[in-house]
């Protein structure tokens, strides 16, 4: 009877019977222990499993092999090893059984190099290893990584025949598979002939694992189509595909297909149901998912919890966690991971400090991932001394560790003491990981740190990180910001699996340098390579489109995707049809965005400012008012630029008005423009005031006032300020200096602008084109022509158009016919085209009376087909 409801899996019968016999003193042999032995095994009846053990050893069973084998298999599965071990070494001869039932117990507690050290004695005595040892021994090769003798093992089970067997060919894919060798995996596969469903789970998890998600999604199709029924774990291993290949509907249907099976509402299967909905946004359907199971686990509520953090729901998370504790589950690692996650989203202080405090309580301290949290949780928040002090006194730390301290540093621009640290680690001899690299790689933005990056590269390259993807990408991106823009690309074209975050940092490296042409090309490659574009390809290719009929394809195949519905897509999709001038298109796409984006009311305000259309800016602003929305401070300066368009003292008033009710008369940036409104409207002395009221003056400050006196034509008033700007340690920079001299030069300050150029030149400002202008013009309107011609005839670059008409036209009004003849040479080898020139010589030639060379040079500009551009007047309001 005992072997009938054994073999029937009826586990409780068994005891039950057993139990019932020895109150009724039924007589019992050798043959009745495996039996209820094994039965307490099943139920986890380990003091039941205790005393029969007394009763063996008492009846003298101790010498049965098959007693004391059941026995070893009790003592292993309720983590007693030892005495497992003690078992086995007081059997006189154990027979291949028993030694399986120790291999299988080791493996079972996680002693894989107990496990491994025993199958090797099993091989010293000459045993010769079966099926069952060969499924504990693969899969402790999988763990531990030794996929040498893996493969040995394979080649053993061929030669013995057990190469088609059910319980080792899964066992052979997943090894095959996490050694990422799935074609080996796929060959077993593809020649196991009766495939059950443990095979083909083994190959779907094969695929995602990989990250291969269709695959996986097509073997499962694949699977049902054999009429193979999928168990839990198909399912299990199928879900993942989902959340990070397909969209919504996949899923539902995966849903639907594990209702049909009857396995909807299974723990493991609905629990993997609802991550799967929230990973994808639908976070309703997970709580629909939730809420119907009658017995929740712990499981499901850290999904649920984990399921609302990564929505950004962080009040909903934090009320699920204490109805949690309500319902009677005690939180655990992972639960206070999630919660620390969304105390650093909210940047909730106190919150994350009683999180910690709950921590220190339940002693969950030592748990290194909590610690790992915690640090994380005051990193982001920047409270890094806390961080520090967290650190040193944590009882033990691991790479994740060490990166949380190096990322809170380089978030807070603390780039120095994030290299101090990496020092530290290497000088513990603690591990570096490609997380590591990537975050000290990311704080490398100065020219200097070219070489550190160099070095860390080398560095991965050594230790074999160069084949993560994340870090190779990085490291384009740190050479083509410093512009080595060849080692960039030989990286990219060495890569064997391109990500579209490589092709992305490419071709952000290429348009940062201007390289509009390789970015084009770089994105015909992409699109050749089969790799789709994401939102941050559509960024760098809009603003490089040569054409109209570019960017309306780059418009239709951010439609066709779905890209079109993030707001920097369509922020730059205007700026595109803006730069082409079809403010019409460019209004169209502004009313397909989100309009509760105060980005894309910026973007068509600004449309509006660059084309001169003050009223529509006005009017843009005005809807924006009724909607209630957060202004930010590119508004206010855009609604300023429009202002200064119309030159309306009155309406820069009531902008002001607005300014300081809204609060951003503390913005420099804001003031900076308002005090530029003011002096273009005629009101200098309301933007002194403003000026006078900053409390902290940056350099554009000071331009902008020494530039409204300039405008003002005070040029002792510029002057001045400048005396001040420096006193007060800020550096001019060469905007302030070409408002300066353009100040001079039009209040004919030879002096003071000679001192002005020279000044600049000693604080290592190199001079551009509107500096030499200024000094040009302002040694011309002074009679200096002969200085001034100097200037143009030292001059590092080819003088301009401007400068030279400025000399010519200094020439007349001081009667230098001579000077205005060479300059003339020098304007018509420049500036052929230019009639200009030629009306000018002339009327040089006509006020010194020389008529014949006048004639001379009107009948030259007549027989080159050049006319003199006619003026135009124009009658304001």
């Amino acid at each position: 009877m005992l072997k009938g409801l054994s073999g029937h899996g009826l586990h409780e019968d068994v005891l039950s019977v057993y139990l019932k016999c020895r109150v009724l003193n039924c007589p019992y042999d050798d043959f009745t222990f495996p039996f209820v032995i094994k039965a307490c095994s099943a139920l986890g009846a380990f003091e039941i499993g205790k005393q029969i053990h007394c009763i063996v050893l008492r009846k003298g069973y101790e010498r049965n092999v098959v007693i004391m084998t059941s026995f070893i298999h009790l003592y292993a599965k309720n983590a007693h090893i030892g005495i497992a071990r003690k078992l086995i070494d007081g059997i006189s001869e154990p027979d291949l059984v028993s030694w399986n039932a120790l291999v299988s117990g080791y493996c079972f507690n996680g002693l894989d190099k107990e496990a491994l050290e025993v199958f090797r004695e099993i091989k010293g005595m000459g045993i010769k290893p079966n099926v069952s040892t060969l499924a504990s021994i693969i899969p402790l090769c999988t763990r531990c990584r030794c996929f040498g003798s893996g493969r040995s093992l394979h080649g053993f089970a061929v030669k013995c025949g057990y190469f088609l067997n059910d319980f080792l060919v899964p066992a052979f894919i997943s090894m095959y598979q996490s050694e990422m060798d799935l074609s080996s995996a796929r060959q077993l596969f593809d020649y196991a002939g009766g495939r059950n469903v443990s095979v083909w789970n083994a190959m779907i998890n094969g695929y995602t694992q990989n990250e291969r998600f269709f695959e996986g999604f097509k073997m499962f199709r694949e699977m049902l189509r054999a009429d193979v029924q999928p168990n839990s774990i198909a399912f299990v291993s199928t879900i993942p595909s989902c959340e990070d290949y397909f969209n919504i509907w996949y899923c539902v249907s995966l849903h639907g297909c594990a209702i049909k099976y009857g396995l909807g509402n299974q723990v493991s299967v609905s629990t993997a149901l609802m991550s799967m909905y929230a990973k994808l946004g639908a976070i309703s359907a997970a709580e629909f998912l939730f809420n119907q199971k009658p017995n929740k686990t712990l499981l499901s509520w850290n999904v649920m919890i984990s399921g609302y953090v990564n929505n950004a729901l962080w009040d909903e998370s934090l009320v699920a966690f204490r109805e949690m504790q309500c319902e009677g589950f005690s939180p655990d690692a992972v639960s206070i991971v999630s919660v620390l996650s969304s105390c650093s989203s909210q940047g909730d202080i106190l919150l994350g400090e009683s999180t910690h405090a709950f921590v220190v309580r339940r002693s969950f301290d030592a748990n290194i991932n909590v610690s790992n949290a915690i640090l994380a949780f005051y990193s982001d928040c920047c409270q890094l001394s806390t961080c520090f002090k967290l650190f040193e006194r944590m009882a033990s730390k691991n790479t994740v560790s060490w990166n949380t301290l190096i990322s809170g540093c380089v978030h807070s621009g603390q780039t120095e003491k994030a290299n101090m640290i990496l020092r530290q680690m290497l000088k513990e001899g603690v591990k570096l990981d490609s997380v590591t690299l990537l975050s000290i790689l990311s704080s490398y933005t100065e020219s200097e740190n070219f070489c550190q990056g160099t070095v860390l590269h080398g560095f991965a390259i050594k230790t074999g990180y160069d084949s993560d993807v994340s870090l190779t990408n990085s490291l384009i991106s740190m050479y083509c910001k410093f512009g080595e823009l060849d080692a960039g690309l030989s990286l990219f074209n060495v890569m064997p699996e391109r990500t579209v975050v490589s092709w992305n940092s490419l071709m952000t490296g290429f348009r940062h340098f201007n390289l509009s042409n390789k970015v084009l090309v770089l994105f015909a490659s992409m699109m050749k390579d089969d790799q789709r574009p994401n939102q941050v390809s559509l960024l760098n290719i809009l603003p490089i489109c040569c054409t109209l009929q570019q960017g309306k394809s780059i418009h239709a195949f951010a439609l066709r995707t779905g890209i079109i519905e993030e707001t920097t897509v369509i922020t730059s999709l205007i700026s595109m049809y803006a730069r082409f001038g079809n403010t019409k298109l460019c209004l169209l796409v502004f009313h397909m965005g989100k309009r509760d984006d105060i980005s894309l009311w910026n973007a068509i305000m600004s449309v509006y400012v660059n084309t001169k259309n003050a009223e529509g800016a006005f009017a843009v602003f005005r809807e924006l008012l009724q909607k209630s929305l957060e202004l930010d401070n590119i508004t206010v300066l855009s609604l300023i630029s429009s202002c200064s368009v119309v030159n309306s003292l009155i309406l820069a008033d009531s902008v002001l008005a607005y300014v300081i009710r809204a609060g951003f008369d503390k913005d420099v940036v804001v003031t900076n423009a308002l005090i530029d409104l003011y002096a273009r409207c005629g009101n200098i002395m309301v933007a002194r005031l403003l000026f006078n009221y900053l409390l902290e003056k940056d350099a554009v400050s000071w331009s902008a006032m020494i530039n409204g006196y300039r405008l003002h034509g005070d040029a002792r008033g510029a002057l001045e300020l400048l005396s001040s700007m420096k006193l007060s340690g800020v550096s001019p920079d060469a905007t302030t200096y070409s408002s300066l001299l353009s100040a001079c030069s039009h209040a004919g300050l030879v002096e003071e602008g000679q001192r002005v150029f020279d000044s600049m030149v000693e604080d290592r400002i190199s001079p551009r084109t509107e500096h030499y202008a200024c000094m040009v013009d302002l040694l011309a309107r002074t009679g200096h022509l002969h200085e001034a011609y100097d200037i143009v005839n030292r001059l590092p670059f080819q003088p301009s158009l401007g400068m030279l008409e400025s000399l010519l036209g200094a020439c007349k009004i001081h009667g230098n016919v001579e000077l205005g003849e060479r300059i003339f040479q020098m304007l018509i080898e420049l500036y052929p085209e230019n009639s200009e020139s030629y009306v000018m010589l002339h009327n040089i030639y006509a006020a010194a009376g020389k008529w014949e060379d006048a004639n001379t040079i009107r009948s030259t500009m007549e027989g080159r087909l050049l006319r003199k551009v006619p003026g135009f007047s124009l009658v304001g309001d």
